[in-house]
C-alpha cells in the first residue's frame, strides 16, 4: 500500500476532519488517478464501515426539511452521536443550486463539532451524484460517524435512489398540501418506513392530526415491503422541537426489529450487489460511447432510425454486434 493511501486511511480512521474532506474530494474527482486512489482507499476502509444508522429523509418542497434535519442532528449530537448529513440533489447537477446553501440553512448544526455536512457534487447525472454519495457514506462511517443522514431534495427518481442506500426511509409531509401531489404521495408512501407530518404546531396542529389519520388509512391499503415492519405515521414540529424524539425512537425500534429478523444484514447485501450492477451498467455505457468504432457509426445509424430507414431493434443489434466485431461493419 502506498504511503499516500495509508495517510488517507489513517487520517479517516482517526477522525481527522481535514483528511476526511480530502478523501471525499478524491472520491468526487473524475480524474483517473484520483479514482484509482479513491478505490483503494475505500477498499481498505471497508472493514471499518457498516455500523452506522443509515437514515434517508425526503419531503415535498416547503416541508421544512433543513430545519427538521438540523433539529434531529442537534438532538443526536446532544445524545453523544456523531452525525453526517449528505445530500442527493438532481438540481445541483444543473444549477449548483439549493443544496449548496445547506450549511447556511443549518447554521447551528454546521458548527457542531460532532456533525459533518457535505453537499452533493454538482455536475454529472443523478446516478453519478448518488454513486459519490454512497462512497462518501462509507468514508464517514469509517471516520466514526454513527448516524448518516442522506437527504434528497428532488421528487421522483432521487427518492428511489436514496431509499436503495439507506436502512430507514423517512418522508416528511405537510398537512393540506393540496391534491396536486397525490400521485407523488402514493409512490413515496410505498417506499417509506415512516411518514412524519411536519409543522404540527399552532393553528396547524388540528390539520396535522387529521392528515395523520388520512395517511394511516392510506398506508393500511399498501402491502408492507417488510414482513417485520409496517410503516408508521407521526407528527412533529421541527421549530418547536416536538415529536423529534419520537421519530428517532421509531428509527431505533425499526433497527432493532430488522436486526433481530436478519433483514438488515440481508438488505445491505442486496444494496451492495445492486450498487455493483448499477456501476457495471454505467461503466459499460460509458465505454460503449467512447469506443472509436461506435463513435464512427453512431451518427449515420441515428439518422437512419430518425428517418425510418432502419428499425431501432436492428440498429441496436448492429451497434452491439460491431462492438464485439469491429472488422464486421
Amino acid at each position: 500500500m502506498s504511503s499516500e493511501i495509508q495517510n488517507h486511511v489513517d487520517g479517516v480512521i482517526t477522525g481527522n476532519r481535514r483528511m476526511l474532506a480530502k478523501t471525499i474530494t478524491l472520491i468526487e474527482s473524475s480524474q483517473p488517478d484520483h479514482q484509482y486512489l479513491a478505490g483503494h482507499i475505500l477498499n481498505t476502509l471497508l472493514p471499518h464501515t457498516g455500523k452506522a444508522v443509515r437514515l434517508g429523509i425526503s419531503g415535498v418542497p416547503g416541508v421544512g426539511k433543513s430545519t427538521f434535519i438540523e433539529s434531529l442532528g442537534m438532538l443526536l449530537t446532544g445524545k453523544g452521536h456523531k452525525v453526517a448529513v449528505l445530500a442527493v440533489d438532481p438540481s445541483s447537477t444543473r444549477s449548483g443550486g439549493s443544496i449548496l446553501a445547506d450549511k447556511t440553512r443549518m447554521e447551528r448544526l454546521a458548527v457542531e463539532p460532532n456533525a459533518f455536512i457535505r453537499p452533493s457534487p454538482s455536475g454529472g447525472t443523478l446516478g453519478g451524484v448518488a454513486r459519490k454519495t454512497r462512497e462518501t457514506m462509507l468514508v464517514c462511517e469509517a471516520a466514526g460517524y454513527d448516524v448518516i443522514i442522506v437527504e434528497t431534495v428532488g421528487v421522483g427518481q432521487s427518492e428511489i435512489t436514496v431509499a436503495s442506500m439507506v436502512d430507514f426511509f423517512l418522508v416528511l409531509m405537510l398537512a393540506g398540501a393540496g391534491d396536486e401531489i397525490q400521485g407523488i404521495k402514493k409512490g413515496i408512501l410505498e417506499m417509506a418506513d415512516a411518514v412524519a407530518i411536519n409543522k404540527a404546531d399552532g393553528d396547524n396542529l388540528e390539520k396535522a392530526c387529521l392528515a395523520r389519520r388520512d395517511y394511516e388509512s392510506a398506508i393500511r391499503l399498501l402491502t408492507p415491503v417488510s414482513p417485520t415492519w409496517r410503516p408508521v405515521v407521526l407528527t412533529c414540529s421541527a421549530v418547536q422541537l416536538t415529536g423529534i424524539e419520537d421519530i428517532w425512537q421509531t428509527v431505533l425500534d425499526h433497527r432493532i426489529r430488522m436486526e433481530a429478523s436478519g433483514e438488515l444484514h440481508l438488505n445491505r447485501k442486496k444494496q451492495a450487489l445492486s450498487w455493483m450492477w448499477s456501476l457495471v451498467e454505467e461503466g459499460l455505457k460509458d465505454r460503449f460511447h467512447r469506443n472509436p468504432t461506435i463513435r464512427k457509426m453512431l451518427s449515420g445509424i441515428c439518422l437512419e432510425v430518425e428517418n425510418g430507414l432502419l428499425s431501432p431493434t436492428v440498429a441496436a443489434d448492429r451497434l452491439l454486434f460491431s462492438l464485439d466485431n469491429p472488422t464486421m461493419i
